[in-house]
């Protein structure tokens, strides 16, 4: 049985991500900031019969909780076969350029990029001895510097000076990682969920979390012909298709 490691995944689309690959036969660690959270979230899946689950307490911003991670699923399993970087925030509202501090846009980044980062180097050992390992990083089309810079775009007023740059850093480390590991049977890619109703956005989208969740999926479980290195979203978007 191949196992998974999903990064946020107490609640949102890390938790549907989580429901859908346990129902296709995975097992899951179910990586949760808190754990009392992660276990909550573990014991409602396990209420619908799906019992090939369990919480692992990491805060991606933690170095020592990162590393404790580590230590505590090495005791579980020698095999980690895909990793999903999926926690992120958003920083909140109102990023203006000239009024966001440095220290709010260091906040966005340990999470959504640095967060990754530290994951990805923690658990890449396990992944190693994978058959065919797999890591996606969760990203926004929000982050296109094509799209964000285009004013004929339904999405040029959405601006957000440090979400936007942290997703934009993960895309070039994905690409980074990539290809650090070309010669190797691993696949990286970044995913746009789409715009999707869950607490980074108090819910005001309409996009549900089971769309996200495939999503993020597909890439996870791509085949050895697959692309690696690459962004992907294939999500519709409001009043236009989507361009990334």
């Amino acid at each position: 049985m191949k196992k998974v490691l999903i990064i946020g995944a107490n609640k949102g689309i890390g938790y549907e991500t989580a429901k859908q690959l346990l129902q296709n036969g995975y097992y899951v660690f179910l990586g949760s900031r808190k754990l009392e959270n992660g276990s909550a979230a573990v014991e409602k899946l396990k209420a619908e019969g799906l019992n090939n689950v369990e919480a692992i307490q990491l805060d991606v911003t933690d170095d020592e909780s990162v590393k404790t991670a580590r230590i505590e699923l090495g005791k579980k399993t020698e095999v980690l076969d895909i990793l999903i970087n999926n926690a992120g925030i958003s920083g909140g509202e109102h990023q203006n350029s000239l009024e966001y501090s440095v220290d709010s846009i260091k906040e966005v980044f340990e999470t959504n990029f640095y967060g990754p980062i530290r994951v990805t180097q923690a658990f890449i050992d396990l992944m190693r001895k994978s058959s065919e390992p797999r890591i996606v990083n969760v990203s926004s089309g929000s982050d296109s510097q094509t799209v964000a810079s285009d004013k004929t775009s339904p999405f040029y007023l959405y601006k957000a000076t440090g979400y936007q740059s942290s997703k934009t850093d993960l895309n070039m480390y994905t690409i980074n990682l990539a290809f650090d590991l070309w010669e190797t049977n691993f696949k990286v890619n970044s995913v746009c969920p789409g715009f999707t109703s869950t607490n980074i956005n108090n819910h005001q989208v309409t996009g549900t979390v089971e769309d996200a969740a495939e999503r993020v999926i597909k890439y996870a479980l791509i085949d050895d012909d697959g692309p690696s290195g690459k962004f992907f979203c294939e999500a519709d978007f409001p009043n236009s298709e989507c361009p990334w």
